[in-house]
């Protein structure tokens, strides 16, 4: 009878386990859906994508997450969702990072929109995307998600040296790439 007992209070203990690990997955999920998504969405530049990635990552943060939870897991999931843009873009190589016409954004008239439109953040979006990848992603990581320097460091497996003069570089780069559409809108 005492076998019986302890057998079945250690398929409890599995059970219990199991549905723990799910439940923590659960609310990890919920946390961490937008951030991740926002993150996906500034890498890649398209919604449906953007949700491809995060799903994808959610996946293999799920099927790692015995590893993801012992640290931090939402820069695991972090991690393994670059790592999953960087897949796809080795993969296809052929992105569109302008409009049609290769111009850059400006409104019917052919002025520059507003300060603080939808029209200015599509124009950030796109001059992000125009980023070669290594610096989109320090951008991405370092400004727009407000990580620090060490984080970008240790998330992207490069020296801290590294994240500040990539980051430098992609903010002149950005601000010239803003700087133009400026000027050909106020012509």
């Amino acid at each position: 009878m005492d076998d019986d007992a302890a057998g079945d209070d250690h398929d409890v203990v599995v059970r219990v386990t199991h549905a723990s690990r799910n439940a923590e997955f659960t609310e990890f999920m919920r946390a961490a859906k937008d951030p991740l998504h926002r993150m996906a969405y500034l890498l890649c530049g398209d919604a449906h994508r953007a949700e491809e990635l995060t799903q994808q990552a959610f996946e293999r943060t799920y099927r790692s997450w015995h590893k993801a939870r012992d640290g931090d897991p939402l820069a695991y999931a972090r991690r393994v969702l670059a790592n999953l843009r960087i897949d796809t873009w080795r993969r296809t190589r052929r992105e569109v990072l302008t409009g049609p016409d290769g111009l850059p954004h400006t409104t019917a008239r052919g002025e520059r929109p507003a300060s603080g439109t939808v029209d200015d953040r599509d124009a950030v979006v796109r001059a992000l995307l125009r980023l070669p990848l290594k610096q989109r992603r320090v951008v991405v990581l370092r400004h727009l998600l407000d990580l620090s320097e060490a984080e970008v460091s240790h998330e992207l497996g490069i020296p801290v040296g590294t994240v500040k003069s990539t980051a430098s570089r992609a903010l002149a780069h950005l601000r010239a790439m803003l700087d133009l559409q400026s000027l050909g809108g106020a012509r």
